[in-house]
């Protein structure tokens, strides 16, 4: 036992945060993984903001699409081994072509960094791709990983693979025969999650990419996986497909075959291929790649990386509780397991009835200062081609005298009405001891003038009862005190 806890001490002492730009506007994601592989699935991530607790969440994907916050902290774990935190990352600054990252220890910049210990900050670009232009020596193409942001900073290093594998090539320029049949791709060193796409050194080779690395869909919904690629002119393909791979010690492969009710493909499109699946489950998120088979049998498949899906519900996740306090601050939010994008359209609904078109837009409801009236069941949907929703949370509101709910505002109806038969029933009998005369008139208008509303600002308007002291005594002498629900 102490030897396994040591294994995973030194994979799990390369947990780290990657900061990885988003497409949505000027934002980034965060990913919590690991340099060497898990040996096992974990039970759960836990992610801190500020070095407090957060959440927790079978997702590595941290919830959420962040702007820059410089003196905002994030850092995660796996349960059961809290105390291997990866070291702290902020996000200093985002632009459209550029973002920074502050991390709390040195070797997660480069390699080249003297001091470990020390915090470091580094400069990324959102995107990169590759610039071809002629070399000197006859027959050769100088290839240069560019990007839009300007990058001279000395910490960065680059990577290049050639048919999507990592090659022994380093530096921002190489150069390579203009035959050369094979695909080329770059990326930063600590940022391969941001690659180039796929070129060729010559006219025609092999290249594969795809259009999105990650997908984050909900659970019941539908998804299209696209990938684009070329070959050689002279090649003829036989046959393509989709693999889903599991992440785990043996990396299983499931070669995906088409179903009318869950998975389609759409080959309409030249050089490009897309797998669609329907009716997500949450089972669904695995890694997704594409393969090709020529005619000689032989299939273009590599260990890189494909397309990433994590599928996600709705949940309903009240703070500071689902038990508060009259007049507190509460903040309902419909969190998912991953971040879906900015443009997303969330409709809220308390007791299965839609909130005001001001209020459905975020998904962050806040109810400041929370009242009586905000008691009661709470749900939130996405607006898709078809509305999927979160299962239903009660909010309960604590007042002075107890506590809020409609169950609690049933019993007080019922209470309320008991009373007032009572006291109709009590004047009856009284006012038919007494006999009038023949000139008496008998009117019972003075028990209903007696009975007046409660004021305005009440929320559920019932009856209120004036008597005289006496009567009013001699009433609640015969009924019990009412306790309130806690």
């Amino acid at each position: 036992m102490t030897s396994l806890y040591k294994l995973l001490s030194i994979i799990l002492s390369e947990l780290q945060v990657k900061v990885i730009p988003a497409t949505e506007g000027q934002t980034v994601t965060l990913m919590c993984s690991s340099s060497c592989p898990l040996t096992e699935k974990p039970a759960a991530y836990i992610w801190y903001k500020n070095r407090e607790f957060l959440y927790e969440d079978w997702s590595p994907w941290y919830q959420e699409l962040l702007s820059s916050e410089e003196a905002v902290t994030y850092s995660c774990a796996v349960k059961g081994y809290e105390d291997l935190r990866a070291p702290e990352v902020s996000v200093d600054s985002i632009t459209e072509t550029c973002f920074s990252v502050t991390y709390a220890k040195g070797r997660m910049c480069s390699s080249q960094q003297t001091s470990v210990d020390e915090s470091c900050s580094i400069t990324y670009p959102r995107e990169i791709h590759i610039q071809r232009t002629p070399a000197e020596h006859r027959g050769f193409i100088r290839l240069t990983c560019n990007s839009s942001c300007f990058l001279t900073d000395p910490l960065i290093s680059f990577v290049w693979y050639e048919n999507r594998k990592p090659t022994l090539k380093e530096g921002k320029q190489i150069q390579v025969p203009s035959s050369h049949p094979d695909s080329l791709s770059c990326a930063i060193k600590g940022l391969e999650d941001v690659r180039s796409a796929d070129v060729c050194g010559g006219d025609s080779c092999w290249s594969l990419n795809y259009v999105h690395s990650r997908i984050c869909a909900l659970q019941g919904s539908s998804v299209n996986i696209s990938s684009k690629y070329s070959h050689p002119d002279y090649v003829q393909i036989q046959s393509k497909c989709w693999y889903k791979v599991k992440r785990n010690a043996e990396e299983e492969a499931e070669q995906l075959t088409e179903d009318a009710d869950h998975v389609e493909y759409d080959d309409s499109m030249k050089n490009q291929h897309i797998l669609r699946l329907k009716k997500l489950k949450r089972d669904d998120s695995a890694e997704y790649r594409f393969t090709f088979t020529t005619e000689n049998e032989e299939v273009n498949q590599s260990d890189f990386p494909g397309v990433t899906l994590i599928v996600t519900e709705l949940r309903v996740k009240m703070s500071p509780s689902a038990v508060v306090t009259e007049g507190q601050r509460v903040t309902l939010t419909c969190s998912t397991s991953c971040p879906l994008t900015d443009n997303t359209n969330y409709i809220w609904y308390l007791n299965s009835r839609p909130l005001t078109p001001r209020e459905n837009q975020n998904k962050h409801l806040i109810l400041d200062p929370v009242s009586r009236e905000d008691a009661g069941s709470y749900s939130c949907a996405v607006k898709t081609n078809k509305d999927i929703s979160s299962a239903p949370k009660t909010l309960t509101v604590q007042s002075i005298t107890g506590t809020w709910t409609p169950a609690a505002a049933g019993v007080s109806a019922a209470l309320l009405g008991l009373i007032l038969l009572t006291v109709c029933w009590w004047r009856r009998k009284k006012s038919n001891s007494h006999k009038p005369s023949r000139h008496e008139t008998l009117d019972d208008s003075h028990l209903y003038d007696e009975i007046s509303p409660q004021p305005a600002e009440q929320d559920h308007h019932y009856p209120r009862l004036n008597s005289s002291e006496d009567e009013m005594d001699h009433l609640y002498s015969t009924i019990p005190p009412f306790e309130p629900t806690v």
